[in-house]
């Protein structure tokens, strides 16, 4: 039987110790980072300093400390999700949290140990439980169980989630496969995926309001389907017929599920610039179907590929859209630091909500700073022509809560990638469209960011220029090359690889993420050769694209081709050197190095499933939605498999 424990960190490791976490929030005197043979470094889960210093190891007051700690971390989203990690893991090994004070009875482990335990026999007395596991960071790789779950998400929350897609599956089925549906249809469906997608909504009345909306539209298109709760194959669906069923199948379907909750997000940035696809909005409703319908293995392998190929189509409108309004991009060097006075931070995937930002703050002294996924917007000449759009502020997603801490000016998340705030900005953090969370102002449909304008104003920002950086130490970063740009220069490529300037490609690209074993990409790219060019995309270029590693015949070794929907202008980039040299894109000197997190990232692996790439090399886990049965499939019919060392990994691909 395995359990929680604590433990001195100066003390030996043994193999008992399993799962190691030091839970202090500074390091320990005289060990070494290398030796210390850590899994984590939970920083976050330690005391607050001001809770520290009034307790200061006296143990007179550990009883108040006590008392004060627990309630520090019952209003933690980090901590209860570090509860629901520690109730998985201890299925299969140990989990000792490792701390350097003296005292082994009065000091902070021991509260947290003793928390988790409770936390964990709470959850297993729960009635409705949370079970999620559709994203990298699921709970031992295996899923969230209990009260909630890693990505800060409760019990309640996940499970509306879940009645929030079975009344999409309600309402596919009462649009006949969208045969039957109308653009409020559609809309209701888009929006309905995009919210189930992590780190979108944490709002319980939100996604309540969002579920309303979609029973709504399943009885406007006149079905009694809504109504019914009857097992025929007709209306809503309980996921947990899902999450309970052959494991094999739910494999399958998850792919089809999250891969769809994926393609919504693109679908819906399409639609706010006016982009519509009759094809691709009939396949959402299409393919909950199929996730509702009892169906084999051989039936689903289809509708699998089937969501890669339109989630191509997906990406090429998106694309179309956000060139014919922007325009197409071009190479830009954006500064990381930030100038004095009121700013705006803007983080997410929507330009169209960083646009009408731009305009109403224009003249206002406000400056406005991207962030995250929203970095390629300087790139766009439309949106570039805005003196205001100055820089990009931190880095990506999971670094907020430690760079957004007391930051002087407001955040307005437009799209996933919100993490629970910490008080210390939680006033200052804005919404909108689905993205929410409980006690954070909401902008409407009306896109009015007086709300926003005037926070910026309020806290006026940083009294001096305050310099920032990359993870590496970089003071700037480019950005701006998309499908256009590279083709435009597509006779270079050619010639420098023909003539060997130029051995290899890698598209090093993907989400980022919190868990250890991310910093591959940072080596990997670091140690590629100088005979190599690395394309990349999407927020894990955020551990390199800091990094200077030069230029190849007058072409920069890194270039940075966009958002995460941008993998349509690599595949494209593919696509047209095949052609050029006369062959298929798997014979090209190109190799795909991918980091995933979360459902978009699925519905992009999916589309490079459909297109026939192989010898993908994914990480930093494998998917935990993925049985043995299914990965056995991708690996021997794609040549799939996890990333090892950079050293392994470079050696192997070039060969």
């Amino acid at each position: 039987m395995f359990r929680v424990q604590i433990k001195r960190i100066y003390l030996p490791r043994e193999s008992a110790d399993g799962y190691r976490v030091l839970v202090d929030r500074l390091w320990p005197r005289g060990v070494r980072k290398s030796e210390a043979n850590l899994r984590e470094w939970l920083r976050e889960l330690a005391p607050s300093t001001e809770l520290r210093s009034r307790f200061h190891h006296r143990p007179e007051h550990f009883g108040e400390f006590r008392e004060a700690y627990r309630a520090e971390l019952s209003r933690s989203p980090q901590a209860l999700a570090f509860a629901a990690f520690c109730a998985q893991t201890v299925r299969t090994e140990n989990v000792t949290l490792l701390y350097a004070a003296k005292d082994e009875v009065c000091n902070n482990a021991s509260v947290l140990c003793e928390w988790i335990q409770q936390q964990t026999e709470r959850g297993n007395k729960m009635e409705n439980p949370m079970f999620c596991f559709q994203c990298e960071q699921t709970a031992g790789c295996v899923g969230c169980r209990g009260n909630a779950g890693v990505c800060g998400k409760k019990a309640a929350t996940a499970n509306l989630q879940d009645e929030l897609t079975g009344a999409l599956i309600g309402l596919a089925r009462a649009s006949e496969g969208g045969t039957r549906g109308t653009d409020a249809t559609f809309r209701a469906v888009t929006e309905g995926l995009f919210t189930t997608i992590t780190n979108v909504s944490f709002d319980d009345d939100a996604i309540r309001r969002q579920i309303g909306r979609t029973r709504a539209e399943t009885a406007a298109l006149g079905s009694a389907c809504s109504a019914c709760g009857a097992s025929c194959g007709h209306g809503e669906y309980d996921l947990k017929a899902l999450w309970n069923g052959d494991e094999d199948v739910r494999s399958l379907k998850s792919l089809i599920l999250f891969g769809l909750r994926g393609m919504a997000a693109y679908a819906y940035h399409a639609r706010m610039l006016g982009f519509r696809d009759e094809q691709v909005d009939r396949f959402f409703c299409q393919g909950l179907e199929a996730v509702g319908a009892e169906l084999s293995m051989d039936q689903l392998l289809p509708i699998v590929l089937k969501v890669g190929e339109i989630n191509l189509k997906c990406m090429a409108l998106l694309d179309r859209a956000n060139t014919e309004t922007y325009g197409t991009p071009v190479p830009t060097t954006v500064p990381l630091s930030v100038e004095k006075g009121p700013f705006i931070v803007v983080t997410g995937h929507d330009l169209k909500d960083l646009q009408l930002l731009l305009e109403q703050t224009r003249d206002r002294g406000i400056r406005i700073y991207t962030h995250g996924e929203m970095l390629p917007a300087h790139a766009y000449p439309e949106l570039k022509k805005y003196p205001h759009l100055k820089g990009n502020f931190g880095t990506a997603w999971q670094n907020q809560q430690k760079e957004f801490d007391a930051i002087p000016a407001p955040i307005l998340f437009t799209t996933n990638c919100l993490m629970p705030p910490k008080a210390s900005y939680a006033d200052r953090v804005f919404t909108t469209e689905v993205v929410a969370f409980p006690g954070a102002v909401h902008i409407g449909e009306d896109k009015d960011f007086t709300p926003v304008i005037e926070k910026a104003l309020e806290l006026g920002g940083y009294a001096e220029d305050h310099p920032m950086t990359g993870i590496n130490g970089g003071s700037q970063v480019t950005t701006g090359f998309g499908h256009g740009t590279v083709l435009s220069v597509a006779d270079k490529v050619v010639d420098a690889v023909k003539t060997g300037a130029i051995r290899h490609f890698f598209l090093v690209a993907g989400c980022d993420g919190a868990k250890p074993g991310r910093n591959y990409y940072t080596e990997f790219v670091k140690q590629a050769p100088k005979d190599t060019v690395i394309l990349t995309l999407a927020c894990g270029k955020y551990r390199f694209n800091d990094l200077d590693l030069g230029t190849i015949g007058g072409l920069p070794r890194i270039m940075d081709m966009g958002q995460c929907n941008d993998a349509y202008g690599a595949i494209q980039v593919a696509v047209a050197l095949a052609q050029a040299f006369g062959c298929g894109v798997n014979e090209l000197p190109l190799s795909f190095v991918l980091s995933w997190y979360e459902q978009k990232a699925v519905c992009i692996l999916l589309t490079l499933l459909y297109l026939g790439i192989r010898n993908i090399r994914l990480g930093p886990t494998l998917p935990a939605f993925l049985s043995p049965k299914v990965l056995k499939f991708l690996v021997e019919n794609y040549g799939i498999a996890p990333i090892t060392t950079p050293e392994e990994d470079l050696k192997t691909l070039l060969g």
